[in-house]
């Protein structure tokens, strides 16, 4: 049977797509997790892995079981110190202090690029 000549078979194939994608992207997850995790030492690192590829439905099954909460707070650690890394990167780009901001003025000033009246705005803006 062709596998587009029945609306039924199409479903099952998505289906069957949607289990083997959900299934790589766990897989992955727990290797990523894996070498995370601090904790564990070299040899358990390689037994985990060696585990996932010799008995991956199994493995991946007892993991989630066994360390899934640890996982959840590892993955969290994680997204905090990329947001903070992030916030402190943005923090350090954004803000400059405001005599740089009133000597970028005064030499725009100074060039005819902006008037007296949008230099006046910036210097109280950058004072304020």
């Amino acid at each position: 049977m062709y596998v587009w000549e029945s609306f039924w078979a199409i479903i099952v194939w998505f289906f069957w797509a949607f289990v083997f994608i959900s299934y790589l992207m766990v897989l992955f997850n727990i290797i990523a997790d894996i070498f995370r995790d601090h904790a564990l030492n070299g040899w358990l690192k390689a037994l985990w892995i060696l585990f996932l590829v010799f008995v991956p439905f199994l493995t991946a099954l007892v993991y989630l079981i066994a360390r899934g909460r640890g996982m959840a707070e590892r993955s969290s650690e994680s997204m905090y110190a990329q947001q903070y890394a992030a916030d402190a990167y943005i923090r350090n780009v954004a803000s400059s202090s405001p005599s740089d901001e009133i000597d970028k003025a005064a030499k725009l000033h100074a060039a005819g690029t902006i008037t007296d009246e949008e230099f006046a705005t910036i210097k109280a803006r950058a004072l304020a």
